[in-house]
């Protein structure tokens, strides 16, 4: 049975983030309790000319189950990563991989010290090709033998999400923020529940990420081919991340990496519910912050599950 680990992920989180919101909000602000959960939503403001830096916590608003919440901390510090760098290695995908290993150099630069990635690749099936490691030349040696793969078969993306998903419940370190980056055309077969992959996702907070290479196959449209298939921006927005096209894969690669590095994260009590229940996020300015940034747009998860064994507010 999957996620079954959630209780130690939470209870050292929740002593991190308590320890974080005593020190830097003080007694005056804020009282955090001992044993009061608290939710995190990582997000990405984006304005008309770039991401949109330097916000507090007066300029966002956080609804759950549609009722208000109080925002108790928002920061926008780099966080090391955990990172899963998810290659399609289907047929159609080899031209485009050529070009990002030869440019995975430029790109990898975004990484820091102290970041850990991980290295897998799909088709029909998944495989893990690098573990976790804070090693990262040896990751981009590990990147720029993508182009060695064996391509060719069919594109279960969501299957392949979920699979990731599975080892950064098992391997991931809960002090990090988790990111899978999707390299693909997104042109897949059905192979999962966009709904279950959420789930999966929102309960071991991971964000989902997606470079969308153009390929002659993926251009002809779903409609062309009968309207079956599957892709990846359902589960990206749920989760909170964004899907960019990449006719310059190198160039986009890297802007993605720093985009996930900068994101706020925003942290409020959570409200008491049935363990193990999903509960609906609504991330958005605030309307302080929206009279500064009227066009600005939030990228935000969606919800969240209640941990099984976590204790929720009072």
């Amino acid at each position: 049975m999957r996620h079954t680990g959630i209780t130690l992920f939470w209870r050292h989180r929740l002593l991190w983030v308590s320890i974080c919101l005593a020190t830097a909000l003080g007694a005056q602000d804020v009282l955090v309790r001992t044993g009061v959960a608290l939710v995190r939503v990582d997000a990405q403001v984006n304005g008309g000319s770039g991401a949109v830096n330097g916000l507090s916590k007066k300029d966002f608003e956080v609804r759950d189950n549609s009722e208000l919440q109080r925002v108790l901390y928002a920061s926008q510090e780099e966080q090391p990563l955990d990172l899963l760098l998810l290659f399609d290695n289907s047929g159609s995908m080899l031209p485009a991989m050529r070009r990002l290993a030869a440019a995975a150099h430029t790109a990898l630069q975004e990484l820091r010290k102290g970041d850990r990635v991980a290295v897998s690749n799909f088709n029909a099936d998944a495989w893990l090709i690098g573990d976790f490691t804070d090693d990262l030349d040896a990751v981009e040696k590990t990147v720029s033998r993508v182009v060695d793969l064996r391509y060719g078969g069919g594109t279960h993306i969501l299957a392949a999400i979920d699979s990731a998903g599975e080892y950064f419940h098992k391997h991931a370190d809960p002090e990090r923020r988790h990111a899978i980056l999707i390299l693909t055309d997104d042109d897949g077969q059905p192979s999962a529940s966009e709904k279950s992959v959420v789930n999966h996702m929102w309960q071991d907070d991971i964000l989902v990420c997606g470079l969308i290479i153009p390929t002659p196959m993926s251009q002809v449209g779903a409609g062309a081919r009968g309207g079956i298939g599957e892709d990846m921006l359902g589960v990206a927005m749920k989760t909170g991340g964004e899907a960019v096209d990449a006719d310059d894969p190198g160039h986009t690669f890297r802007e993605m990496l720093r985009r996930i590095r900068k994101r706020y994260s925003i942290y409020y009590a959570m409200p008491t519910g049935k363990p193990g229940a999903a509960r609906k996020v609504a991330l958005e300015l605030s309307p302080q912050g929206r009279s500064r940034y009227p066009d600005a747009k939030v990228l935000a998860r969606k919800g969240y599950l209640i941990p099984k064994s976590s204790t929720t507010a009072q």
